[in-house]
């Protein structure tokens, strides 16, 4: 589907020239504010003073431009407000661990370090997402680095200290002024950042992050996803449309919805990939399974990176379709041994607690050294450049201030 939406695409668009890196205007606040405490903060609720702004109209993308964060003005027949004409990233830039130990030792930053972690994959899947949309073209390397420059630009909102990052979305909408449902023939892509905390506090003043355990409920009805929809792609809608279900399992106690496919195959978890550990119901050897990337599974990027990291283990992982009922029927004889979710809001968050057709069931606490503890240590290791690895991409700059 990915690659059908991308021909589609390029089709659409050929011709169309990308913005570049070295037409980027900068308009900046005169005096930014410094980085707020951190540790009240609702996620998502708190931004930093610049935003990356490139506009596409006439056949033609404008100049890149940091400037002030500030509203958006638009009519009312703007095509995102009534066709849902808008897809999205999500990612983080994490502080080197290097500095975050010098400001913790009370040192003056001159240069600072930061990392992002593996942000062509985010760039690319929103190139698929825009295409799905019919929105124009660019070229990934030059979005890059612009996107390395904004972060530069914002790199005194990075908190230096483990577990807090700079999250960053990308975001793609139609703004074309027409009530004709068709192809935008305006788009806007715009970047803000907001500082956040971590979703696990650190274990004692060790770094090491500890996973929270998650109650799901297991939605029967609800459909996040089917054959032949967007569910592979990342849209605004699709989040739009699961707020239901998920309302219900919180009034319920639940933290997350488990969501399942037209057959009750297993998909995902609220917005994020899932994972089962189970051992072979024939052979009695261990599995990792999830739902295979068929249309209906966003390809996450920490999904891929758990499939890669645990084949690397010596794991045998299958991208396979398995049922709510053939998961239960291993929970109940003592087959399934640990499930989690993972995406990068939270990396990995472990299952405790399932309810299906009026039903509690328990899952098992994985311990210390649980398979999900083990991905959460390593990717946090990647992120923050304590373990050297590809995944990497560091960014280095010397900002106006160092908060």
């Amino acid at each position: 589907m990915l690659r059908r939406s991308f021909w589609l695409w390029q089709q659409l668009q050929m011709g169309a020239a990308s913005f570049k890196m070295e037409d980027l205007q900068k308009q900046l606040v005169p005096n930014p504010p410094p980085l707020r405490p951190l540790e009240t903060v609702v996620f998502g609720s708190y931004f930093t003073p610049h935003m990356m702004v490139i506009d596409y109209a006439d056949g033609k993308w404008s100049a890149p431009v940091i400037q002030p964060f500030q509203d958006f003005s638009m009519p009312p027949q703007t095509a995102v407000l009534h066709y849902a004409m808008t897809c999205f990233e999500g990612m983080k830039a994490y502080a080197d661990v290097k500095d975050i130990e010098r400001v913790a030792a009370g040192e003056t930053l001159t240069q600072q370090r930061v990392r992002l972690f593996r942000p062509m994959k985010n760039v690319e899947r929103l190139q698929c997402s825009m295409a799905r949309l019919c929105f124009p073209s660019f070229d990934k390397e030059e979005f890059l680095q612009l996107l390395d420059e904004y972060v530069r630009t914002e790199a005194s909102y990075v908190p230096k200290k483990m577990g807090y990052s700079l999250y960053l979305r990308p975001t793609a909408m139609g703004i074309g002024r027409t009530l004709s449902a068709a192809p935008s023939n305006m788009v806007r892509l715009f970047v803000i950042a907001s500082p956040v905390g971590p979703y696990y506090a650190p274990a004692g003043n060790s770094g090491t992050p500890t996973m929270t355990l998650v109650k799901l409920l297991v939605e029967e009805h609800d459909r996040r996803a089917w054959p032949g929809g967007t569910g592979a792609i990342k849209l605004g809608l699709n989040y739009g449309i699961s707020m239901y279900a998920q309302a219900k399992a919180q009034q319920k106690g639940y933290n997350q919805v488990l969501w399942l496919g037209p057959n009750r195959e297993v998909q995902e978890v609220g917005s994020m990939n899932f994972f089962v550990l189970w051992k072979n119901k024939t052979t009695g050897e261990r599995e990792l399974v999830t739902a295979p990337l068929d249309g209906s599974t966003l390809p996450g990027i920490t999904r891929d990176s758990v499939i890669a990291l645990t084949k690397g283990w010596g794991y045998k992982v299958l991208e396979i379709p398995f049922t709510i009922e053939e998961m239960l029927e291993a929970l109940e004889e003592g087959r399934l041994i640990e499930c989690f979710g993972c995406g990068t809001a939270v990396a990995i968050t472990s299952v405790s607690d399932l309810h299906f057709h009026d039903k509690d069931y328990s899952c098992p606490v994985p311990a210390q050294g649980s398979l999900g503890q083990r991905l959460l240590d390593e990717l946090h290791g990647i992120q923050y450049g304590q373990t050297v690895h590809e995944w990497s991409h560091l960014i280095e700059t010397v900002p106006p201030h160092i908060v």
